[in-house]
């Protein structure tokens, strides 16, 4: 009998805070809601809770253990004139909310318990803590009809709120925090789906040196250039992939655009950087410089690496491609030194220099190859042999009448 005392005693106080409900003790089971056990199977305490944000935990432990609803032979008569006690048949006619406590000889409304406090404003219906904290033990107003307590405490708005509070509780899952967090997770796996297409045929077109863009690239076009064209063709192989790119996907997030792909080569090749880099590692290593104007007339110099890997063999690498102002000697160095300081590669490791034949690369006072042999005294410079190549191919080309 302590133990039932010490689980069903309800605080006496009319005005309980929201700590009264997070001290309940927890059931250690969960049983289908309004379970009718006997008095034997009274679940046993575990360890109170008392930190506040468990609060929602305590709660929907008793909301899945459901009303505490005894079943017994005989119920204890109450002390009116007319006597009279409880009737089992009313745990079986309001399963889900109603129990009944053997020590206090009172009936009580879990939900109406549980969330009590819910609004944190004090309730103005007369007799609302009746099923709270008092107990109902009026019996004779409850087989009146209409007029039945029961029915009428149904029908009270604290415990219509009560309801609606458990049911949120419970359905956690519908909570529009859980929504969201459903959505924006569809959300990522589409965006990852379309700009995995998107990196897909960057990569296959740099791979193959084809030209991105189109002349026309607006849906109505017949040909929207290769790299629309390609992710058409992707779409076309993957019903899951079509519903996500091109018109089919969000217009601010079609990872299509000229910035887009931009952007993607621009990590590629950053990626690219640094795998030669691991390649050269602490080796010395030769550059190999050439510079020409592009179709806007702008100067850009090419920088070649040749260096002898870990395994013993001789590799040249396209490093970079660099935007100059002006092709002086001065101009061409700061540029060449800016791009290996950026990839922590030390002039003084530089053991060969390849240029062509013009003046500003290979003079001896003044040029490109000068000004590195005064930072390291063995970058040795070599006039490169494909420019010697060159050279040769058009003084013997002249030779030839049908060729001039």
């Amino acid at each position: 009998m302590s133990k039932h005392k010490s689980y069903f005693k309800r605080k006496p106080s009319d005005k309980d805070n929201e700590d009264d409900i997070t001290s309940i003790s927890l059931p250690q089971q969960n049983s289908s809601f309004g379970q009718v056990v006997q008095p034997d199977q009274q679940p046993s305490k575990v360890q109170k809770v008392s930190i506040v944000n468990q609060r929602d935990e305590t709660r929907r432990a008793y909301l899945n253990w459901g009303p505490y609803q005894c079943d017994v032979e005989d119920y204890p008569l109450n002390k009116d004139k007319n006597p009279r006690r409880f009737q089992s048949t009313w745990l079986k006619m309001f399963p889900s909310w109603l129990e009944y406590s053997i020590v206090n000889d009172a009936a009580y409304c879990l939900p109406c318990y549980l969330f009590s406090n819910f609004s944190n404003k004090p309730s103005a219906h007369a007799g609302s803590d009746v099923f709270t904290s008092k107990g109902f033990r009026a019996w004779k107003k409850v087989n009146v009809g209409k007029n039945c307590t029961f029915l009428i405490h149904l029908g009270c708005s604290p415990y219509n709120n009560a309801i609606k509070a458990c049911f949120d509780l419970l359905n956690q899952y519908g909570h529009i925090r859980n929504i969201f967090n459903v959505q924006s997770s569809d959300q990522i796996k589409q965006n990852r789906l379309r700009l995995r297409s998107s990196i897909d045929s960057i990569r296959g077109l740099t791979f193959q040196a084809c030209a991105f863009r189109g002349h026309d690239e607006t849906p109505q076009s017949k040909n929207r250039g290769n790299f629309l064209e390609l992710i058409k063709l992707l779409a076309s192989y993957n019903d899951e992939l079509a519903k996500v790119v091109l018109e089919n996907a969000p217009y601010n997030s079609k990872y299509t655009s000229h910035i887009i792909q931009k952007e993607i080569m621009h990590i590629m090749s950053s990626k690219v950087r640094r795998y030669i880099r691991d390649e050269i590692g602490d080796s010395k290593f030769c550059i190999v410089i050439d510079e020409s104007c592009d179709e806007s007339q702008r100067e850009q110099m090419a920088i070649v690496l040749r260096f002898v890997d870990k395994n013993g063999y001789i590799q040249e690498r396209f490093f970079d491609i660099v935007h100059v102002k002006d092709t002086t000697s001065i101009t061409l160095k700061k540029a060449i030194c800016g791009v290996l300081s950026q990839h922590n590669l030390d002039v003084s490791n530089i053991r060969g220099q390849g240029y062509d034949g013009a003046s500003n690369m290979r003079g001896e006072w003044n040029g490109l190859q000068a000004l590195f042999l005064k930072d390291c005294s063995h970058a040795y410079y070599v006039h490169c042999f494909a420019h010697r190549l060159q050279l040769a191919l058009v003084a013997a080309s002249r030779e030839v009448i049908v060729v001039s």
